[in-house]
């Protein structure tokens, strides 16, 4: 007796794991890391969508700059209160793993878009923007931030997978295993040493500079992942973690803001060092 092809295929589907799970705690019995890929990837796709309209719509000014960091910034916290789901799951390889494509990916599309408050706050170091301008666009990075969770939260609360019970409500925890000080200077050499070797690797101009970006910054991120957290992004830090449980206000701030940003302020000036100048611009035959 023949089999029919769509049986052929739930068959395929379930020796690779993508179902088989479940039917009573997991949608159609799929595997719950299908469905988190899912929800990252229909993300992406929606603020993809959303930033070619703003780039159709509106010509080069301060609004549409405002409006795509704050896509931006939406979009990168959405995919990463789900990779928490990953990290709990599957753990932090699978994390890191997810965490490094995502990188990539963003670095080929967000443009100008930095989804990062240290980022504008460097350029008004530089001189290339000023006060007030850095301030609307900080300002609409963190909104993108605050907004994130009632987006994840309409996913969650569906409750699709077993991964998902109870997480659209649940009270979050901390991720500051460290003391305050302890964890704002991990932030700030984390971020540190992520910029300057940003700045060093695009001013090589060698190949593959995105991907040795983010892989370098994935595993900072792995490193200080049990200490801080390893955001060493103010924005993000502040939309996944604010007002989570074991830490107050002015700790948040002091760790994930001002450690972060003097971090990322310092390596203005280390990368502008003239001795390391010297020593950045032999790199790009070294990389080669």
């Amino acid at each position: 007796m023949s089999v029919s092809l769509p049986r052929k295929i739930w068959r395929v589907f379930k020796s690779m794991g993508v179902v088989g799970w479940s039917k009573k705690k997991n949608l159609l019995g799929a595997n719950p890391m299908f469905i988190s890929s899912a929800f990252i990837l229909l993300t992406l796709a929606l603020a993809s969508l959303l930033r070619k309209t703003v780039h159709k719509t509106l010509s080069d000014n301060l609004i549409k700059v405002l409006l795509l960091e704050f896509l931006a910034t939406l979009e990168l916290c959405a995919a990463c209160f789900e990779l928490i789901i990953v990290a709990d799951n599957w753990g932090i390889e699978a994390y890191a793993l997810s965490l490094f494509l995502l990188t990539i990916y963003w670095s080929s599309c967000w443009g100008n878009a930095s989804a990062c408050p240290y980022i504008p706050m460097e350029e008004l170091v530089e001189g290339s923007k000023n006060l007030s301008t850095v301030g609307l666009i900080v300002l609409s990075q963190i909104l993108g931030g605050l907004v994130t969770f009632r987006y994840v939260q309409l996913f969650w609360a569906m409750e699709l997978v077993e991964t998902h019970r109870g997480k659209a409500f649940e009270d979050c925890a901390a991720d500051l295993h460290v003391d305050m000080i302890t964890g704002a200077l991990i932030e700030g050499v984390g971020t540190a040493l992520c910029r300057i070797t940003s700045r060093t690797l695009s001013d090589t101009n060698a190949k593959f500079v995105g991907v040795l970006d983010a892989f370098f910054s994935t595993m900072m991120v792995v490193i200080a992942f049990n200490y801080s957290g390893g955001y060493f992004n103010p924005a993000l830090a502040t939309s996944l973690k604010l007002g989570c449980e074991g830490n107050d206000f002015i700790e948040h701030m002091v760790v994930y803001w001002i450690g972060a940003s003097l971090g990322s302020i310092l390596s203005v000036f280390v990368f502008k060092n003239q001795l390391l100048q010297k020593y950045f611009k032999d790199m790009p035959s070294k990389i080669e």
